[in-house]
């Protein structure tokens, strides 16, 4: 889920960033906006690395993103911790002037508040009157909490807690549960193949793509059996602890065609994200190699086909689906290269997306574009690696239904 964090100018901020936290850690997509006012309690520095993106305060920042719109437009939830007096008052009001105030406007997704001020402040007619304003608009208020304030005094004001803002904010969203009732096999990863003990062929495949697949899901109710190779650190804790996903771990491209066959028994969806190694080394050493041997010759031998394998032995009534990573000079290259591999392999939908040096791997985005079985574009989807997840879900859902043979059953 992609969640915007609105952070204010009030002491509670130091909070917040337990909030985002735990956002982060639960698989969510985090971006902070805070105020000026509110780096006066926690820095720029804290929020990009407990979010683990950039952190800004000015509309004027990647005006070419328009990312002051940007943010708004493509958030599914936004939460306001702390709200204070004077952030309640601009949001009734609809000023926007800075980051926050801007996005506010420009969002559709549920909006949730959690006000912190002093207990005078919070029993102010002006305060209620605009909280009336706000809930009236539908926006969500969480707290205050009753108890110690800054400066000795105590009641109404203080802020709630992290986890009871988290729970409250994701209660919210409407729940998506289009995928009940389905089992679904996803890997990820990069494939890793020995050379010697040390050293091995491999790729640069982070795993954030199949996760976000993986988790996405689950979060619309699916039973998620995931295989995943290497990944980078972090990448799988959000998976690793979801109820409906079980994890296999794998290293090597035999290794992940074994679990993907075992996983995909059973299962309505297949989805291979993995990217796996098209080669390995004939003959792999017992011992390092050294230079003292000279050059190392290495003969390599072509790996299974690992989502061609899954097409030819799947299930009647399985969705295959196939992701490619290409580099290509412009969109009809992409096209082009993605419509041949998807005639070559015979999946039900190919996700094709542009790599380069500086685009697709090790990045929390990415571009997306789904082809479907007669090679037409069902889906394009420019964002966070969870709206392509997403999007992808989206269009597995218009295929299974049109199959005439049963479903099978997990």
């Amino acid at each position: 889920m992609f969640v915007v964090v609105g952070v204010t100018g009030g002491i509670a901020a130091y909070k917040t960033v337990h909030l985002v936290r735990a956002l982060a850690t639960n698989g969510h997509e985090v971006h902070v906006i805070p105020t000026e006012d509110a780096l006066r309690f926690v820095g720029t520095t804290t929020w990009e690395a407990i979010s683990r993106h950039p952190v800004t305060t000015s509309v004027h920042d990647d005006v070419a993103e328009v990312r002051h719109v940007a943010l708004g437009t493509r958030a599914d939830l936004v939460i306001v911790a702390p709200a204070t007096a004077n952030t309640l008052a601009k949001m009734a009001a609809g000023i926007a002037d800075d980051l926050l105030g801007v996005t506010l406007l420009a969002t559709t997704a549920p909006v949730v508040v959690a006000p912190a001020m002093h207990t005078a402040m919070w029993e102010h007619a002006s305060t209620q009157a605009n909280l009336a304003t706000l809930r009236g608009r539908g926006v969500h208020i969480v707290g205050p909490a009753d108890g110690p304030l800054t400066g000795g005094d105590s009641g109404p004001g203080r802020m709630s807690e992290p986890d009871d803002i988290a729970a409250a904010a994701l209660a919210a969203v409407p729940v998506r549960a289009d995928l009940s009732g389905l089992t679904v096999a996803v890997s990820t990863g990069g494939t890793r193949e020995p050379i010697d003990p040390v050293r091995f062929l491999g790729n640069r495949s982070s795993g954030r793509q199949g996760a976000a697949v993986a988790l996405a899901a689950a979060d619309r109710g699916a039973h998620v059996r995931l295989v995943a190779a290497h990944t980078d650190e972090g990448v799988l804790d959000a998976a690793s602890r979801h109820p409906r996903i079980e994890l296999a771990r794998v290293g090597t491209a035999a290794e992940l065609e074994t679990a993907m066959t075992a996983a995909a028994a059973g299962a309505d969806a297949v989805v291979m994200v993995a990217a796996v190694a098209d080669y390995r080394v004939a003959q792999t050493s017992d011992r390092k190699l050294s230079k003292e041997d000279g050059p190392p010759t290495l003969e390599l031998t072509e790996n299974a086909d690992i989502l061609a394998g899954l097409v030819a032995t799947r299930a009647p009534g399985q969705t295959v689906v196939g992701f490619a990573a290409e580099t290509a000079a412009d969109d009809e290259e992409l096209l082009a290269r993605g419509r041949r591999k998807r005639d070559r392999k015979g999946v039900d939908l190919l996700a094709v997306n542009r790599v380069a040096w500086d685009a697709g791997f090790e990045s929390d985005t990415n571009r997306v574009v789904v082809l479907g079985a007669d090679g037409s574009v069902v889906a394009d989807v420019d964002g966070s690696k969870r709206a392509a997840a997403d999007a992808l879900w989206d269009a597995v859902l218009t295929i299974i239904p049109e199959r005439d043979a049963g479903t099978p059953s997990g």
